[in-house]
């Protein structure tokens, strides 16, 4: 790992919302902590969207990294990126919650000299040039942590979650296999599905010791859009939870409906599966055979550490900007 504050410069993060959710103020923590490890810490600022203006006026930064949500009406970048113009920084939105808002991204429209999306096939649908893809990642400091071996794993299948119809679906057509396990699947929404199920919501850190007590994480894709009904995009990228759990030391089993998952993971690293049958398969392979779930737990943790954490991600962006001239080396 290259060591921190490796580049020159100041960066501004900007973010907005009154009512940001608890998982979004996550994410701007570990994009925080990936710039940091770039840049050191002493020149990365968090400034919220009403703030943002006036930090750039006294701060001067090279960067102003926009992140997070494009929809609200009271979130408006467009002073934000005028105070950056006059100073000559660089403006940067990577939208973190595409494809679910994709309809709405004319509010970051052409004010930002570069856009990155964290949904592959929704980066095609910006109606304006330098935007690319880029993925979200796992922040170690916040999520790594190491695999005990010697922890008792009594969770045979865990999910935590909100209960959107797409999960409901899929979870129903598992129910014949899950009912003969040890399930614990959390989230709002559950709890009218019975033994196993329940409405509670975990803290990072409750979660973090579910996975360390669980054989089988299951990993399900969310389908809540909030504006996103004239192309219908459907999600391909796998969300963050993915890498978040996979530094914490979790086994997931990934429900895919494409294949865009390896590209970041083998199946030695992240099994998957589409049906039920399948996922009887892996149910078969790994509840009973610790020593195989634990090398393969090892494996997606060693690939999260090595290709999927923020500073990762930060310096391919800083590589793309500064091959497409957005930022001067």
């Amino acid at each position: 790992m290259a060591k921190t504050g490796e580049y020159s410069g100041r960066v501004l993060i900007c973010s907005g919302g009154r009512f940001e959710s608890q998982a979004n103020a996550q994410i701007r923590e570990s994009i925080m902590a990936g710039w940091a490890e770039c840049f050191g810490e002493e020149n990365v600022t968090a400034a919220n969207i009403s703030g943002a203006a006036a930090a750039i006026r006294f701060l001067k930064p090279t960067v102003v990294f926009g992140i997070g949500s494009y929809l609200p009406e009271s979130t408006y970048f467009g002073e934000v990126n005028r105070e950056a113009k006059k100073i000559g920084a660089a403006t940067v939105f990577w939208a973190t919650e595409d494809p679910y808002e994709q309809d709405a991204n004319y509010r970051i429209g052409q004010d930002f000299d570069a856009v990155f999306s964290c949904e592959r096939w929704g980066s095609n649908f910006y109606t304006r040039d330098n935007v690319w893809h880029l993925p979200l990642a796992a922040c170690p400091k916040l999520h790594y942590r190491p695999i005990d071996e010697s922890v008792e794993r009594n969770i045979d299948v865990l999910f935590c979650g909100v209960a959107f119809t797409n999960r409901k679906d899929i979870v129903r057509g598992l129910l014949p296999t899950l009912r003969n396990l040890n399930i614990k699947i959390i989230g709002p929404g559950w709890g009218e599905l019975g033994i196993g199920f329940s409405d509670a919501r975990l803290e990072k850190e409750q979660l973090v010791q579910c996975y360390q007590r669980s054989k089988l994480v299951l990993n399900l894709g969310r389908s809540l859009s909030f504006e996103n009904k004239r192309f219908l995009i459907s999600p391909s990228t796998p969300g963050p939870r993915t890498y978040e759990a996979a530094a914490a030391g979790a086994l997931q089993v990934f429900h895919e409906d494409t294949y865009e998952i390896r590209r970041y993971y083998t199946k030695e690293e992240i099994p998957s599966f589409s049906n039920r049958k399948q996922f009887e398969e892996l149910v078969d392979r790994y509840i009973d055979n610790g020593e195989l779930r634990i090398e393969t737990a090892k494996k997606a943790q060693a690939r999260t550490m090595a290709d999927h954490t923020y500073g990762h991600r930060i310096r391919q962006a800083l590589g793309i900007l500064k091959e497409n001239g957005i930022l001067k080396s």
